[in-house]
């Protein structure tokens, strides 16, 4: 599939990750629609930022844990940019608690967004892709859904949950659609971030370094273009899931 031209949908886009990949992916040509989950975002730069780039752009508010507002942000997306070609499940919470005190709305939070919220977005866009015959989803894991980290737990089944649901739907889909997701490592720490935290980042990679969201960006690229990748979890940590 080719980039130019092409319609993309990313949730949670406005900032970090998901705002890097749109910005990308908008320098290669591709029309972008994103949502953002809270008016506080800083959504109207990013959709400014996009559109500095000569492509069309749609920016919806949702909640992806929620079946009507999914349908409006796709419904919205196809009626402002013709059409949705590919789908980045990219919109995530990163909860961490001890085991024994995660409360059970806190577990229910993490699967909802994690692993519901692609599931409803992916089920209303496959639709539209199998009518138009041809369509591509990556979804955004972690390396907690490969790794025991303490503390973790809720994020951990969450992520798991997602890599499983990624390759069910590579099976189901195919052959119309691609369906693969994508394992970043650390590639963006938070601005606060302490110089020991930093140097932890950089030791728990075999590269020795942190990595940025370029990374990603790239790897997405390489997803779209590559038409035989299906039903793949790429990693890109810098080598972490060997330490």
């Amino acid at each position: 599939m080719q980039i130019r031209d092409s319609v993309v949908l990313i949730t949670g886009a406005a900032q970090r990750v998901g705002r890097a990949v749109a910005l990308n992916l908008a320098g290669q040509g591709a029309h972008i629609a994103f949502s953002y989950l809270s008016a506080d975002e800083p959504w109207a730069q990013t959709m400014r930022d996009l559109e500095s780039h000569g492509i069309r752009v749609c920016a919806t508010q949702a909640d992806v844990t929620q079946a009507d507002q999914v349908g409006n942000l796709v419904e919205r997306a196809i009626q402002d940019l013709g059409r949705i070609d590919i789908l980045i499940n990219n919109a995530s919470v990163w909860l961490k608690k001890p085991f024994m005190e995660i409360a059970e709305a806190e577990w229910d939070a993490a699967l909802s967004i994690n692993a519901k919220g692609p599931f409803l977005v992916s089920q209303c866009v496959a639709r539209h892709m199998q009518r138009q015959g041809q369509g591509l989803i990556i979804n955004m894991t972690d390396l907690s859904a490969f790794q025991v980290w303490e503390g973790y737990a809720h994020h951990a089944a969450s992520k798991a949950a997602l890599v499983a649901l990624t390759k069910a739907m590579a099976l189901e889909l195919a052959p119309a659609i691609r369906v693969n997701a994508i394992a970043p490592g650390t590639v963006l720490l938070p601005d606060d971030a302490s110089a020991d935290k930093r140097a932890w980042a950089v030791n728990r990679s075999v590269l020795k370094r942190v990595g940025s969201p370029e990374d990603v960006a790239r790897t997405v690229r390489y997803l779209i273009e590559e038409d035989f990748a299906t039903g793949g979890v790429y990693l890109v940590d810098g080598g972490r899931s060997l330490i």
